[in-house]
């Protein structure tokens, strides 16, 4: 509220839309059918309030769709049906049959409105995407066909059973790069949404509609010397677990949880992997490889088939921490506004 009115007063308020981004979670249903979808209760007044802003305004509701998190979360989802590939297990509700999850979901949230009394309520995707490791089906071959299915879902303009003539007016894929702190309470999928690594290497090849086909990577990245951090074999490796565990108390270890690129590597090689990003997060300081002398500093990649030992990024003394967000901030624009002008 306070935001529109500084617009206002700048004479920007019809120029510029007010929202307030909404996670997944803030819509739901018992039984999974989109008939019965309903805002959670103890949202309801500030939903209501939400709700009667934007409607004044003319401002869209901005909400997160995730058909990955609803076929994490729910066994009865198949994960044919959320990728949307043709799948025996369509979902009926009514006289309306559902093939894929993003449909689910989107109308699960239109009923919601609808619910709450907000029926014509125009709807942006503010978020929506895969993750590519971490958990069991969160692999880039899974990303890429949940990618190509969505785009040509949108692509189509076909909407969704409740509304067929009224798709979302914009959707937002996420996410542009993986992030490594990112809160993992929800599961170690949530460092590893994005379409892109670390550094700026695509993991897989997706049709934006832009003339090309695949996703191009991003030239000239400088790294670290060609340097890892791995357990000393030499040394007694009774306590190198509790250093491993340490290492990832404060680096990201979530590739080494069940279904992760490197869930399979076996010991003490998960602890070379531990012992290495603890390292590369600490830009390959000699005393980050110490762990009591059980880490050796070698210059041979110890990567394992798909698990790989990453390299940090090199980053100069003169170049501020707000440069580097400013330049990836400056590219996630770049990427919505392509999306943007392409959905």
């Amino acid at each position: 509220m306070n935001i529109q009115i500084a617009l206002a007063r700048v004479s920007l308020a019809n120029q510029v839309k007010v929202v307030v981004p909404c996670s997944y979670d803030t819509f739901q249903s018992e039984s999974s059918l989109p008939s019965k979808g309903h805002f959670r209760p103890d949202l309801n007044k500030t939903m209501t309030e939400l709700l009667t802003f934007l409607t004044k305004h003319h401002s869209p509701f901005f909400a997160t769709i995730s058909p990955f998190i609803i076929s994490h979360r729910n066994k009865n989802i198949s994960l044919d049906f959320s990728l949307f590939k043709e799948t025996k297990h369509s979902r009926n509700d009514g006289h309306r049959t559902y093939k894929n999850s993003f449909d689910l979901g989107y109308d699960t949230l239109v009923t919601a409105l609808s619910t709450a009394g907000f029926p014509e309520m125009d709807v942006v995707v503010a978020k929506i995407g895969w993750p590519t490791d971490g958990a069991a089906n969160a692999t880039p071959s899974a990303a890429e066909t949940f990618m190509k299915g969505l785009m040509d879902h949108l692509h189509s303009k076909s909407g969704t059973p409740l509304r067929p003539r009224n798709p979302p007016i914009e959707t937002y894929i996420f996410s542009l790069l993986d992030e490594d702190q990112r809160s993992i309470v929800n599961g170690n999928f949530e460092r590893h949404w994005g379409v892109f690594t670390f550094d700026g290497q695509a993991k897989y090849n997706v049709d934006l509609g832009q003339g090309s086909k695949n996703l191009v990577n991003a030239q000239y990245v400088e790294y670290l010397s060609s340097k890892w951090c791995v357990v000393n074999n030499n040394k007694d490796l009774s306590n190198a677990t509790a250093s491993a565990l340490d290492a990832c108390s404060t680096a990201d270890c979530t590739a080494l949880s069940s279904g992760g690129s490197c869930f399979n590597i076996s010991w003490p090689a998960n602890i070379s992997y531990a012992f290495n990003n603890y390292y590369q997060l600490h830009d390959q300081g000699a005393d980050s490889c110490d762990f009591g002398g059980l880490g050796l500093i070698t210059t041979v990649d110890p990567s394992v088939g798909n698990c790989r030992f990453p390299v940090e990024l090199r980053t100069s003394h003169s170049e501020s921490l707000y440069g580097v967000c400013l330049l990836q901030w400056m590219i996630l624009l770049t990427i919505n506004t392509i999306l943007h002008d392409f959905l």
